[in-house]
């Protein structure tokens, strides 16, 4: 998987044999205005009695379960929106600069290439949001990719942008491809971006700023004024802006925009030591609290483990405590592709962005530059998506129904997770992202299918994956602190240690009897690093180690994450 595009890709089968294709009225990839009018007139009747994209929503997985009872949910069918048939796994990466980045430099078409070539299959350019590119880059990029869209038609290109969350870090937003991305994009930037408002930070006013942007963004999909937007945050522990409260209150106000979060940033070069790399951190994480910091994180917080965040990394911590409410928030894995370690190229001579809204084309620059921290898109991060078709809509619907899973450096070529009823005369199963709703009292058991790395990675060694970690938690449902970060019902339940290099693996884990509701996610590593998680080793015995700032060789610590799969009895 890691070298190819979507005609090769693993197409991962899912194993519910109850799943039937949707008609239009209640398939929701199929957009309103490709409906007749007759279609839509019924697709109306459903939204109005809730029956339309009856998925995961603000109330979360809890809100499903008396519904599913009363109308023979024995079967564990989840949502429609939750079971496709086929999946085709699509790799890419949502967090990518151009010379369009005040801190930029390469071409939408450097980017796309690259991108292309190092296996992606989708990639949204996220300039920054600044006064400039709100004023004028919005507009001139889109040419660009609309450009790089018609070269690589085996790569979807999408326009986003990188938010500066008002009170908050950075966050991507994108929309899909249509008449009205740019418009849609510069009037949310122009009325959201924290640059152009320059506020202190965590006020309430500026909290209350993000989320109106949020809202603004679902009005947008609301009016068909664009066909689907997303939210995600970037780099979200780096300096400790993103409280758990905000990140709650993001989800919870519009849970089909903002959806998630990076589970592990970019600038993973950072942390390579000199005289061949910055000397720096993974991520760049090397920050320290400031007075917009939340002041309840531990100063861990502010460095990554293995690579990925510690939302994210810490079994039990903030990712954890948000999924033991019941309710989606998915994580993904990006470059954050600005300036590219060893490349030689500079940005154009005689540049001036500030009234160009762009830098000149790069140039040759004479010598390989070590002093940055980044991958081309796709050569060590990648974030695969579970998507019905290649299609920019299909992307969206993956990433917003959770059926994703990231890794680093490739370590593993692909995965398929069946969270599925052991009861013989009642089987049923739902994949990553989704929920299985089962008899209290019926066996279930996670099945877990690896297809191991098949090719060399990008640093031309072939990896291997050691081992699997189970980690299983308690849905409690919703915090009654906003800002708590840990839950003590979650914990690795299991690992299994693969011993073998080449083909693909199964390993399955029983639940047990179910008896209240659970989620599941896996993760895998090849080994090289561990340490007792930052909870302890009862709940986390053998985790991701602490990244050394000024010597963290990224190769030689590789990791993968599932998005979760919840359980509920019925």
């Amino acid at each position: 998987m890691g070298h190819h595009h979507h005609g090769d890709h693993h197409h991962h089968h899912h194993h519910d044999d109850q799943a039937v294709e949707l008609p239009p009225t209640l398939d929701t990839a199929v957009h309103d205005e490709e409906l007749s009018p007759a279609e839509l007139s019924r697709r109306s009747m459903f939204r109005r009695t809730g029956l339309l994209g009856a998925g995961l929503g603000a109330a979360g997985v809890l809100s499903g379960t008396a519904t599913a009872a009363a109308t023979g949910g024995s079967q564990g069918r989840p949502p429609a929106e939750q079971r496709p048939g086929k999946l085709q796994w699509l790799a890419g990466d949502h967090h990518i600069h151009t010379q369009y980045s005040d801190d930029g430099k390469y071409r939408v078409i450097d980017q796309a290439r690259h991108a292309n070539a190092y296996g992606l299959d989708w990639m949204v350019v996220t300039d920054h949001g600044t006064i400039t590119h709100a004023k004028i880059g919005v507009e001139k990029v889109n040419p660009d990719i609309v450009a790089a869209r018609r070269e690589i038609p085996s790569t979807l290109v999408f326009q986003g942008l990188e938010w500066n969350i008002p009170g908050a870090e950075h966050g991507t937003v994108f929309v899909h491809p249509g008449g009205n991305e740019v418009s849609t994009l510069k009037e949310f930037e122009n009325a959201f971006d924290e640059r152009g408002k320059n506020p202190d930070d965590g006020v309430p006013a500026n909290e209350a700023l993000a989320i109106a942007g949020i809202n603004f963004l679902a009005d947008a999909v609301r009016r068909n004024k664009v066909r689907d937007a997303l939210f995600l945050a970037n780099h979200p522990a780096r300096r400790g802006i993103d409280s758990p409260h905000e990140i709650r209150g993001w989800r919870d106000a519009q849970p089909r925009i903002a959806v998630g979060m990076e589970g592990a940033p970019g600038h993973q070069a950072g942390g390579i030591k000199t005289p061949f790399g910055m000397g720096k951190a993974r991520g760049l994480y090397d920050n320290n609290p400031s007075a917009a910091s939340f002041p309840g994180y531990p100063l861990e917080s502010y460095r990554t483990y293995g690579g990925f965040d510690w939302m994210t990394s810490t079994v039990g911590g903030l990712w954890d405590s948000l999924l033991a409410e019941g309710k989606p928030w998915w994580i993904t894995a990006n470059s954050d592709s600005h300036n590219i370690i060893g490349d030689v190229a500079t940005r154009g001579p005689d540049s001036n962005f500030e009234a160009n809204g762009r830098y000149n084309d790069p140039v040759y620059g004479g010598s390989p530059d070590f002093g940055v921290g980044d991958f081309w898109p796709g050569y060590y991060s990648r974030t695969h998506v579970g998507a019905t078709g290649f299609a920019y809509a299909a992307v969206m619907d993956g990433i917003r129904a959770g059926r994703v899973w990231v890794d680093h450096g490739g370590l593993i070529s692909g995965l398929d997770l069946q969270l599925r009823t052991a009861d013989r005369w009642h089987q049923s199963s739902t994949t990553i992202g989704g929920v299985l709703h089962a008899r209290r009292g019926t066996p279930v058991e996670l099945v877990i299918t690896v297809d191991l790395a098949n090719n060399p990675n990008w640093a031309q060694y072939l990896p291997v994956l050691a081992r699997l970690d189970v980690i299983q938690g308690s849905v409690t449902g919703a915090a009654a602190d906003r800002d708590t970060f840990t839950t003590p019902k979650t914990k690795v339940v299991k690992s299994f240690e693969v011993g073998k290099s080449t083909g693909t693996v199964t390993f399955t884990y029983s639940l047990g009897a179910l008896d209240k509701p659970v989620y599941v996610r896996v993760r895998g590593t090849d080994g090289n690093r561990t340490a007792p998680g930052l909870l302890g080793a009862a709940v986390d015995p053998s985790g991701p180690a602490l990244d050394v700032i000024g010597d963290a060789d990224p190769w030689k610590d590789l990791w993968f994450y599932s998005n979760p799969i919840w359980a509920l009895p019925v």
